[in-house]
């Protein structure tokens, strides 16, 4: 090999070296330093989100946006709600794939899918309960309504020929979406997802996730789908850190900004 061509090659690869970092001592190659910034973003928890009845993960749109743009990794289950255990099931399944500590959220019928899915595993560290349901033990969904007068959503429910229940497209932007703009409300309302009505009479068959883990809890002042006092019942009873926004039950959607600090808030 001719000299010069030779000092270009090992000026070369003391350039490679030189950007991966070489360890001369062992002769091997040593990535380069991880910056702090990406270190913590490394060490933070990934947000797990779940979806309620008569929604989908897509709801979560805005509230994920936001936690990826401050450095969060972030899932969202796709739920059927055709069974209570199905969705109990998906949810875990999801929990369980995640690599390192967790934080599991849910809104409406969501937090009764988490108070189930989370349960039992150590890499979650906090639940963040949205305008949620929190059964206890052997507690069904329909029977936690009934502590409380009904605002109006019982009265919009229809059945359709299989069971699955809708909330008449009439009703919907005022007991589920009051607290978004009429037009976005009545949108919504066309492509909400049914729940089989039968979820809502299957009963908590395991230790609740909440007696065990951290728990926050948004309540959402003007909610006319699950009664506010029923969410502040539930939330005392699970000693978790309460906020109260004024909004509807879509206070995921309606603030999401806030909502997302909340879960930050858990995550640290």
């Amino acid at each position: 090999m001719r000299k010069g061509l030779a000092s270009s090659v090992v000026a070369a690869a003391a350039v490679f070296t030189s950007l991966l970092g070489c360890d001369s001592d062992r002769g091997g190659l040593v990535p380069p330093a991880m910056s702090a910034e990406h270190r913590r973003a490394s060490e933070r928890p990934t947000i797990v989100l779940v979806h309620g009845a008569w929604a989908d993960a897509s709801g979560w749109y805005d509230v994920t946006r936001v936690l990826q743009d401050h450095g969060y990794k972030v899932v969202a289950v796709q739920n059927s709600l055709f069974s209570f255990a199905t969705d109990i099931q998906t949810t875990k399944r999801l929990i369980d794939a995640q690599q390192g500590p967790v934080v599991v959220v849910g809104h409406s019928y969501g937090g009764a899918v988490i108070t189930a899915a989370a349960s039992g595993n150590p890499n979650v560290k906090a639940l963040v309960y949205v305008t949620a349901f929190a059964p206890d033990m052997n507690e069904a969904l329909g029977g936690l309504l009934q502590r409380f007068p009904d605002l109006g959503l019982g009265k919009a429910l229809v059945p359709d020929a299989a069971g699955f229940l809708y909330i008449d497209p009439a009703q919907y932007p005022v007991v589920f979406a009051n607290s978004l703009p009429l037009k976005q409300a009545a949108a919504f309302a066309t492509e909400q997802k049914p729940i089989a009505g039968s979820a809502l009479g299957e009963a908590l068959t395991t230790p609740p996730a909440w007696k065990t883990i951290p728990s926050w809890y948004v309540v959402g002042t003007e909610d006319r789908a699950i009664n506010p006092e029923l969410e502040r019942f539930m939330a005392k009873r699970m000693g978790a850190k309460v906020t109260e926004l004024k909004s509807g039950h879509l206070v995921f959607i309606a603030r999401a900004p806030e909502v997302a600090r909340i879960i930050e808030d858990a995550a640290k």
